[in-house]
Parts: structure tokens; C-alpha cells; sequence
């Protein structure tokens, strides 16, 4: 377990130009989330589902890490052992920043990836930014069941946030960049820790800032400086 958890949002991915459901604009504006999002929209609008998130997955393709993803990656390979990076983003831009698949907890899955629809199997698939029909004509080649996008559907279950509590175990320090708090309580976890920080571009209904040692209202590309250093100080007196 680790000293400190680093949570990132949409906020983060924001600002490499990667749109948020919860803004006008964009890929999000065509298409309905309670038709393309939900947990049961494969079975009951499967095309309309799977073009939706092939466009996000193309969407990706030329998206570039921001300075927050690479000063985290920065400490993160820094500090190994004492650092947790989880973020509710399904996008690949931490891993563009340079870290490996291992160093980056993503709670909500991972656009790059499909996988088998069928439980015992679950067969995984990277395929990069293709279309899920490029990938054996959207069938898995071990069950022969049909694939789908590696997220995290509205409604479903999901199995990172074990990790995400048991990483809350041991931590000392919690970090909030770039989430609305509208998907995970932040409030709550905030008060597993002594010190904790909120970084948001603007205050939000949903979190309760004075549960939190340290609110910055600003870019988190610029807030992610003065963060850093807040880690080294906290890490270098505690050790």
C-alpha cells in the first residue's frame, strides 16, 4: 500500500483536448449517454453503442499527455513505492506520458482495450484506436463470444474500486485533481487521511472543500508544480 493516492478526473484529460460528458461540445453532443453509456445498452442498442466508442477511441489518437500526466509519471517512477496513481479516465494519456500499465490504477477501464463479453472467458484485447469489427470481426477468437469496449458501463459493477479501498488503507496523503466528485464521493475519502489536497479549475456542488488541508482553483497543469513539491516535502519528512 502507499503513503499517497493520486486521483485524477475528466479535468485533467480536459486540457489535452479530450471533451467531458458533462460539457457542450464535441463527440458527447451527438450522441445520448442513457442510450451509448448504460448497462444495458449493448443489448439493447449494440451499433449505435459500439460506433459511439469507436469514435472515442479514434478520438484518442492524436492526443498528447499534458504537463500534469508527466509530472505525475515523473513521480511516480520517483517514487515507486510510496505513490498510488488511480484516475477515473479511460484514456490512454498517462501511459503516452510514459508510464508502464502497472503504475496507473485506471477505476473505470480502458478505452484501448476491448474485451470477451462472456464472464469465464473475459479474454482482453488491445487494439490501440481501431474499430472493435478490425479485432477478429468483433468475436473472440478463444469462446467466440462477441467483444466489447473495456469501460465501465453506467449501472455496472466495478472491480477497480476494491483497489481503490484497499489502497486508502495506508494512506497518509490524498490528492484530488480535475473530478467533479458527481462519481466518486471525494468528501468521504478525504476523511481516511490527515492531509489531503483538492485541485479543481472551479469549486463544485458536490465536494465539500473545507474537508480538504489545501484547495487550488486553477489549471491542474499549472496546480501540478506546487502539488509536486507538497509530495517531495511531505515524503522527504516522513522518511
Amino acid at each position: 500500500m502507499s503513503k499517497i493516492i493520486i486521483l485524477s478526473g475528466a479535468g485533467v484529460s480536459a486540457e489535452s483536448g479530450i471533451s467531458t460528458f458533462r460539457e457542450s461540445g464535441g463527440l458527447w453532443d451527438n450522441y445520448d449517454v442513457n442510450i451509448v453509456c448504460n448497462h444495458d445498452s449493448l443489448d439493447k442498442n449494440e451499433s449505435l453503442t459500439l460506433k459511439f466508442y469507436d469514435k472515442r477511441r479514434d478520438d484518442l489518437k492524436d492526443k498528447v499527455p499534458n504537463n500534469t500526466h508527466i509530472i505525475i509519471k515523473e513521480l511516480k517512477q520517483k517514487y515507486p513505492n510510496d505513490i498510488s496513481v488511480i484516475t477515473q479516465n479511460v484514456d490512454n494519456l498517462f501511459e503516452k506520458a510514459g508510464m508502464n500499465d502497472d503504475e496507473v490504477i485506471h477505476l473505470h477501464g480502458f478505452m484501448t482495450q476491448v474485451r470477451c463479453r462472456e464472464d469465464q472467458c473475459a479474454r482482453i484485447y488491445n487494439i490501440e484506436y481501431e474499430s472493435i469489427k478490425d479485432c477478429n470481426n468483433g468475436i473472440c477468437d478463444d469462446c467466440g463470444s462477441k467483444l466489447r469496449p473495456n469501460i465501465v458501463f453506467f449501472g455496472e459493477m466495478a472491480p477497480m474500486y476494491e483497489k481503490l479501498n484497499e489502497e486508502l488503507t495506508d494512506c497518509e496523503m490524498f490528492i484530488v485533481i480535475g473530478t467533479s466528485g458527481n462519481v466518486i464521493g471525494v468528501n468521504t475519502l478525504a476523511n481516511f487521511v490527515d492531509y489531503s489536497i483538492l485541485n479543481n479549475l472551479e469549486p463544485s456542488d458536490a465536494i465539500e472543500e473545507s474537508l480538504f488541508s489545501k484547495v487550488l482553483y486553477k489549471k491542474s497543469s499549472i496546480a501540478i508544480n506546487e502539488i509536486a513539491e507538497d509530495i517531495e516535502e511531505f515524503l522527504n519528512s516522513s522518511s
